[in-house]
């Protein structure tokens, strides 16, 4: 069994992510309940157990690959504690936005992209470029701007009069971590050209395709109160994103922790894991068993968007113009899996959907012109039925180690 130490940390660990992250939207909590799992740290797997999918990673060209039956994660201590870590070095750089953060982490875990919305200053770029040192990823930002070409992203074929051939140049979207800044500044011609590498980790130039590295990873931000040379993104692109996000001013506290950190020189974040462990701890997290009921759960918020009337929503069948997709019902339940590990959980419970169904949501529902006169947002239509639509009890406890 644990010793004193674990114990008494994985009482800290998990106190504090429920602390944190459980009580969302308000006073609005599906799951209230914090425990203490006990885990035995010195079981080991069977001979000759192979993780699922387990094999030779190809993360990158040209780096050498390693044998992927040799997790460092073999318990959900370990997990904890490499997430602690990662978030330590994440809120070294950036203060506040906790809420986030976890979010991109669960994105990341899940092989989904984030979209950030907000004002200019509040660190989204900042985030996403120490993610991506955090976790050892290659890192490209593109500034999105009217004139921009899709090859300036994906790459194009130069013809060389020395040779008289055609070669390649493969554009900036070859990396781990792609940020596109201020996306809705550029066509959707432009905006359309990260359609295949999103959603299939390719990109088809002339006729052949090349894979990008893997784990691969796109943050676009854009600003919300500007109008003037701003192109609207197609409900197409926008369902591509897993999530999102939506950050807010930071508080009186943390703007002034923010000027002590960067008064003298602005602190530098430390690697904590590689890529070849990010590609281990998201396999980890396909792994996470999700209940029937869990399932449910999220298919029950998907169809509420579709068929208020169903779910005693009458009244928001005037502002709804149309729901969500199906794939937001498979991303609040990768999103739930994600963010059950990063809460050193091997299960999922409706409060890990109930915590990422604003950001899946938000940009999936298009509202009704009544609904945008009466100054309605998605986020009032998804709070309505969070707080309507039933969930299952699931009861916690205690982690068993995977086998």
């Amino acid at each position: 069994m644990l010793d004193h130490a674990a114990v008494t940390f994985l009482a800290v660990a998990q106190a504090y992510w429920f602390d944190v992250f459980g009580n969302v939207l308000g006073n609005q909590v599906l799951v209230r309940t914090v425990h203490v799992t006990m885990l035995d740290v010195n079981h080991e797997r069977p001979s000759g157990y192979v993780h699922p999918g387990a094999g030779v990673a190809t993360v990158r060209p040209g780096q050498e690959p390693r044998p992927m039956n040799h997790s460092p994660y073999t318990n959900d201590v370990a997990v904890a504690r490499t997430f602690e870590q990662v978030f330590f070095e994440l809120r070294r750089v950036i203060v506040g936005q906790t809420r986030l953060l976890e979010r991109m982490l669960v994105g990341l875990l899940s092989r989904g992209h984030c979209l950030l919305e907000s004002v200019p200053g509040l660190a989204k770029t900042l985030a996403a470029e120490t993610l991506a040192t955090v976790v050892g990823g290659s890192f490209a930002r593109i500034q999105f701007t009217p004139d921009l070409l899709p090859s300036d992203i994906v790459g194009t074929r130069i013809y060389r009069g020395s040779t008289e051939k055609f070669d390649v140049e493969l554009g900036p979207a070859f990396v781990n971590f792609l940020l596109t800044d201020e996306i809705n500044r550029a066509p959707a011609k432009v905006q359309s050209a990260l359609l295949e590498v999103m959603a299939e980790q390719q990109i088809t130039i002339g006729g052949v395709t090349y894979p990008v590295p893997r784990p691969f990873f796109v943050v676009a931000t854009q600003n919300p109160i500007e109008s003037e040379g701003v192109y609207q993104m197609p409900e197409a692109q926008r369902d591509r994103f897993m999530m999102k996000i939506v950050l807010s001013h930071p508080s009186q506290t943390e703007e002034l922790e923010i000027l002590d950190r960067m008064a003298v020189s602005a602190p530098v974040p430390s690697q904590v894991i590689d890529l070849h462990e990010l590609v281990e701890l998201q396999q980890r997290a396909d792994a996470i068993f999700v209940d029937r009921s869990v399932a449910q759960y999220a298919v029950d918020l998907v169809q509420a968007t579709r068929t208020p009337a169903q779910f005693g929503l009458a009244d928001l069948t005037t502002s709804i113009g149309l729901g969500a997709s199906p794939r937001a019902t498979l991303n609040l339940v990768r999103g739930a899996k994600a963010i059950a590990l990063l809460r050193a959980r091997n299960y999922t419970t409706p409060q890990d959907v109930f915590d990422v169904a604003p950001e899946v949501l938000r940009h999936r529902l298009m509202l009704t012109y009544d609904a945008l006169a009466q100054d309605i947002t998605p986020d009032h239509i998804i709070n309505r039925i969070l707080s309507s639509v039933p969930a299952t009890w699931v009861s916690p406890k205690p982690n068993d180690p995977f086998r």
